[in-house]
């Protein structure tokens, strides 16, 4: 949800309950199919996985959407989450936050390291991060996003930001054939689609705007094709933004959809149109796998294997040994 609409005018348009999201529609009965019906016919309703309200808080945000993609993601499996929605209807503070109230980027990098250290006894792991469009990592990546004023928001992002993370693990005990698994976590801020009469946007920015809005008409269309479930051929090729979203839309990816709406009657249009590109991104079926493959030592290193091995061994007769030392009633009994 979005935290400027507070500073205008309004009339609240969406409703909550639990996880159905109702949205009225406050145009007057020009139509004549309205002429004669009560706002409730006219109200829309769409049910979700999960429906959080402008009081839900960064930290249950995450923990509803982002938090079950950890345990996958370090289980070998990619995972992807992305904010869609018009601009200004708060993406970027849902997933990047502020210094005092991180969003879900900041929070499920803290998940993750906690989780690792958590097995860090028993497995090795190697972490690599890239921000995809800039060249730096989260902060520094922010700080060079391309970010421009217009009408409808005063730090419009004028950029689709990828931070993706790949996660590899292995056991920390080697064996002859050491098996890895890896784990990729894709965290996305789409940029907002936007009319061009609400950001009174010109020259460089209108331009940018078709852009943005040509990408998303794409992924819109790709979310179409595959929510038909049909087999009909899907078109990731439209644009950029599919391209790099095609194994999170449909194919091995465990993926979540955030939908942020502007809950205003201003912002109607916008907010249908993306509550109903989430509903039918609830219809697509993906079935994913963990992501695996098996390493073969060098026979220089089965000296050093033998090694660990042997220490494992002595570790565990130690254990065994302080086990059987000790007063077991139930043994005892036994005997």
């Amino acid at each position: 949800m979005s935290y400027n609409w507070y500073l205008i005018d309004f009339l609240l348009i969406v409703n909550f309950y639990y996880q159905i999201v109702t949205l009225d529609d406050p145009h007057d009965d020009i139509d004549p199919i309205f002429v004669g019906k009560t706002k409730r016919s006219r109200s829309k309703q769409f049910m979700y996985d999960a429906a959080f309200d402008e009081g839900a808080t960064q930290k249950e945000v995450f923990l509803g959407t982002t938090k079950p993609l950890i345990k996958s993601v370090l289980a070998g499996f990619n995972a992807t989450v992305f904010a869609y929605g018009a601009t200004g209807a708060g993406k970027t503070y849902t997933m990047v936050g502020k210094d005092d109230n991180p969003g879900i980027m900041i929070l499920t990098l803290q998940d993750l390291f906690h989780q690792m250290e958590i097995t860090q006894n028993e497995m090795h792991y190697r972490v690599k991060m890239s921000y995809i469009e800039v060249k730096k990592l989260l902060l520094k990546g922010n700080e060079e996003r391309t970010c421009e004023p217009t009408a409808a928001n005063k730090t419009s992002s004028r950029s689709h930001a990828v931070l993706q993370v790949t996660v590899e693990k292995e056991a920390k005990l080697r064996q002859l054939i050491q098996r890895v698994e890896v784990g990729k976590l894709f965290m996305i801020d789409l940029a907002g689609s936007e009319r061009a009469a609400n950001t009174q946007n010109r020259g460089k920015r209108l331009m940018e705007g078709a852009h943005i809005n040509r990408s998303l008409l794409a992924l819109g269309n790709c979310i179409n094709a595959l929510s038909e479930n049909r087999g009909h051929y899907v078109n990731y090729r439209d644009s950029k933004l599919t391209r790099l979203l095609k194994d999170s839309l449909g194919g091995n990816c465990h993926t979540v959809m955030i939908a942020n709406i502007n809950p205003t009657d201003q912002h109607f249009e916008e907010s249908r149109n993306t509550l109903v590109y989430a509903h039918r991104a609830k219809n697509i079926q993906i079935r994913a796998k963990t992501n695996k493959y098996d390493v073969a030592q060098h026979i220089a290193e089965y000296g050093q294997i033998v090694d660990d091995l042997r220490q494992e061994i002595t570790r565990l007769e130690t254990k065994l040994h302080d086990y059987e030392s000790t007063d077991h009633p139930l043994i005892q009994s036994g005997s």
